[in-house]
């Protein structure tokens, strides 16, 4: 029997939130050319009712996002976010093998706004990045990271990792050479594994955690291991 879309995707939830595990091509809000093309508000309101987009994660990248279903909830959750207090936690898989254990990456960021709308070093008009990096495991000339954003700026990750020599494994737009970016995948090594907040209506420090799913896990030895560590 098919597993139901709706509960495939709902990792948490109560009267005030759910809680996503967005897969990889999912779009996070309706496509601008095409409004047809399903997105997570398309997928879950017709089962659970509306609901608001309080944050999103890349049409690749897979992995925990939460959304309001209240205007209240929604204000309240958008304030944590805009304020800096909700932990978000990544697992990337990158090309290279990071001699450091930890790294922080603190290049002031800029949204290019030319025809590829990339994110950009600026170290004059750019805003202050800060991104946290600790290498889990590197096997094969690749590296499994566990990356902290500490600020919130487009494509914060992606531009960090690819200034500091390490891409996200798939990453078309930030890879110094696109046309080696790993075809076995069919999409950017990049999954949001956790995420911290408060409960809108109980002010509740709430807590997830999702592991790296297979289609990473499998790509160098040992990663599905490295996920308990």
């Amino acid at each position: 029997m098919a597993l139901d879309p709706v509960s495939a995707l709902v990792h948490w939830m109560d009267e005030r939130l759910v809680v996503v595990d967005k897969p990889s091509g999912m779009l996070t809000l309706p496509d601008g050319y095409d409004r047809e093309k399903p997105h997570l508000r398309s997928l879950l309101e017709p089962e659970i009712g509306r609901l608001w987009i309080v944050h999103r994660l890349d049409k690749d990248t897979s992995g925990l996002i939460v959304l309001a279903r209240d205007a209240e909830a929604h204000r309240y959750l958008n304030g944590q976010f805009e304020r800096g207090e909700v932990a978000k936690t990544y697992l990337a898989v990158v090309q290279g093998m990071p001699v450091w254990e930890t790294q922080e990456l603190a290049w002031r960021l800029r949204v290019d706004r030319g025809r590829r709308h990339r994110t950009v070093i600026d170290p004059h008009r750019g805003k202050p990045a800060r991104t946290i990096c600790r290498r889990l495991r590197a096997s094969n000339g690749l590296a499994l990271l566990e990356i902290k954003p500490q600020t919130g700026r487009t494509h914060q990750i992606r531009a960090h990792l690819s200034a500091a020599g390490h891409p996200i494994l798939g990453d078309r737009l930030y890879a110094r050479h696109p046309e080696n970016a790993d075809g076995r995948l069919g999409r950017m090594a990049l999954h949001a594994s956790g995420l911290e907040f408060r409960h809108p209506g109980t002010d509740e420090a709430l807590a997830f955690e999702l592991p790296l799913p297979e289609d990473l896990a499998q790509l160098i030895p040992g990663m599905a291991s490295s996920r308990q560590e």
